[in-house]
């Protein structure tokens, strides 16, 4: 995916995070992270797999199920000799653990007494992980990591950037497909799957890659609840409906979120509507390189309280490379009290959305920072659209 010096230069950079945090060895359990140092791309994450890194060694090692071996063999930069399987005794024993495995191979590399950082909150590292880990290597002092690589991951290549500008492609043909496909007596599912379609089809001449979040796509009352999917449900006129979607590349993602309606939108809902888009053009005027997330929150915030209006939740938040269950790269917030920099190269979900008890309206887009100061990765017609019904 990337060439050996992007892997160097990423490798190198976790090192000296691994210092910061006085860590010697770092047991990676987050795909993403897993990925970005390695290339190692396949759908394993559901058995328990780990890139170990160690401070005074060049190459990580992978370690991972037995039948996944030849993948990363395939899909990494590392040598045969660096990726270590476990057999298939080990795969949701109730008997042994792949943690004992692990442990088993630090000790044998004569890691076992070192501080080790472990991602302790990672989706993918369990408690049973951590207790299995602790017990096999009684010597060693464990650390939190969780987010060593994660912001390593923050500052984004041009060659990163060029795969989200793909993703942000295909993302619009994504949002252009629901809006073909809604309309009066097309169920949620219909639409869900024309995304779909777009999604992974990408382009004539790019293919696109599966998100790690699914379509969410609620309607009417059900706006109210952004993370809702999709049912089986009939559109009719009058409906309105938040869209949450994303386009991917090579596990690169770029999100963007929409709000229409069928027929006519409600007033209350292009009032909102209004606001939102007034605060993301505020916004986007002021965030550049050197102010902090919680500036870029404070002038949204200001903004809409001159019509009255409060929004609870962050802003926004870092994103990039990512697999299920979430596509946000869980270091950078837009909120208060995060005082972190914008830095050129910075990317992000600005994600002001404002919900009520009985709906919401999403309107969002995927930025990057540039060394002059904001650049929108789509240009999708941020307005509520209004679909004509027959």
């Amino acid at each position: 995916m990337f060439s050996y010096d992007e892997y160097e230069t990423r490798m190198n950079k976790t090192k000296q995070k691994m210092l910061e945090y006085g860590v010697e060895v770092l047991v990676i359990s987050n795909p993403s992270n897993m990925c970005y140092l390695t290339g190692y791309d396949a759908w394993s994450f559901y058995v328990h797999q780990v890139v170990l890194v160690f401070i005074d060694e060049e190459e990580p090692v992978w370690i991972g199920r037995e039948m996944d071996a030849e993948g990363a063999k395939m899909t990494t930069w590392l040598s045969d000799s660096r990726i270590i399987p476990y057999p298939d005794e080990f795969v949701q024993s109730t008997i042994k653990h792949p943690m004992d495995f692990v442990a088993h191979i630090l000790n044998d590399l004569g890691q076992g007494t070192r501080k080790i950082g472990v991602e302790m909150d990672a989706f993918y590292y369990t408690a049973m992980s951590h207790e299995r880990i602790q017990l096999g290597l009684p010597d060693a002092e464990f650390k939190n990591a969780s987010s060593v690589v994660n912001w390593v991951r923050v500052i984004k290549s041009d060659a990163e950037i060029a795969y989200m500008r793909k993703a942000a492609y295909i993302v619009e043909s994504a949002m252009q497909a629901a809006y073909n496909k809604v309309d009066v007596g097309v169920r949620e599912n219909e639409v869900a799957a024309a995304i779909y379609h777009a999604q992974i089809y990408g382009s004539d001449d790019f293919g696109g890659d599966y998100t790690s979040i699914v379509p969410m796509i609620p309607s009417g009352k059900y706006t109210a609840s952004p993370h809702l999917t999709w049912t089986d449900k009939k559109y009719k006129n009058g409906d309105f409906l938040t869209l949450e979607i994303a386009g991917c590349y090579h596990r690169y993602h770029t999100p963007m979120a929409r709000t229409m309606a069928l027929g006519k939108a409600p007033d209350y809902v292009l009032d909102v509507g209004k606001v939102v888009n007034e605060g993301i053009a505020k916004t986007l005027q002021h965030m550049k390189p050197g102010i902090t997330a919680e500036e870029v929150e404070d002038v949204w915030s200001q903004t809409i309280a001159k019509h009255g209006y409060v929004k609870g939740s962050r802003l926004g938040y870092s994103i990039g490379m990512s697999y299920p269950p979430d596509w946000g790269e869980h270091t950078i917030s837009f909120r208060k009290g995060d005082r972190s920099i914008l830095e050129p190269g910075m990317t992000f979900h600005l994600m002001p959305g404002i919900w009520f008890d009985d709906f919401g309206v999403e309107i969002t887009e995927s930025v990057h920072i540039t060394d002059e100061g904001v650049e929108t990765f789509t240009s999708f017609n941020r307005e509520i659209y209004e679909k004509p019904v027959s």
